[in-house]
Order: C-alpha cells, then sequence, then structure tokens
C-alpha cells in the first residue's frame, strides 16, 4: 500500500517489465505466503518495484545448527580486513 500497489495483481506487470513471468497464482503465493525460495532475477525486480533495500524484505537468520565462531570464510576474524 505504501507504494500504491492494493493487489497481486498491480504488482505483476511489474515484474513481467523487468523479464520476471510468474503467473497471477504464484505472485499472490509470493505476497500472501512466505516462499520457500526465491530466484535472485525476481529478488532483485521486488527490491526495484518496491524501492527498498533487500533487508527491507529478508530477514537474515543463522543456519540451524550453526554456530557463529567469529571467524570469517577466510579464517580472519571477522569484521577485521586483511592487509
Amino acid at each position: 500500500a505504501n507504494r500504491g500497489m492494493f493487489a497481486t495483481a498491480d504488482l505483476r506487470p511489474m515484474l513481467v517489465e523487468r523479464g520476471v513471468e510468474l503467473s497471477q497464482s504464484q505472485v499472490y503465493r509470493l505476497v500472501a505466503e512466505r516462499p520457500e525460495r526465491l530466484g535472485l532475477r525476481t529478488l532483485m525486480a521486488l527490491l526495484d518495484i518496491l524501492d527498498c533495500a533487500i533487508t527491507d524484505l529478508i530477514e537474515p537468520l543463522p543456519a540451524s545448527g550453526a554456530r557463529h565462531t567469529g571467524k570469517a570464510v577466510n579464517g580472519d576474524e571477522a569484521g577485521t580486513k586483511s592487509p
């Protein structure tokens, strides 16, 4: 509603303009339910259409069973840069 869209039918043509072809029922499920997966092209189109950041749509959660070690993927301390 904040973006002037009040029905899922408003979203579908905007997705098509950005190269994302979804059926009306797929668009409805995308809006009304939590998607199990979301393609990058669809995500980027939504960010553009809604003029928002990824953090406005997605809340990062740790992987189940994962524990934070404070290490980055490359082994450095998280939050620091290698010279």
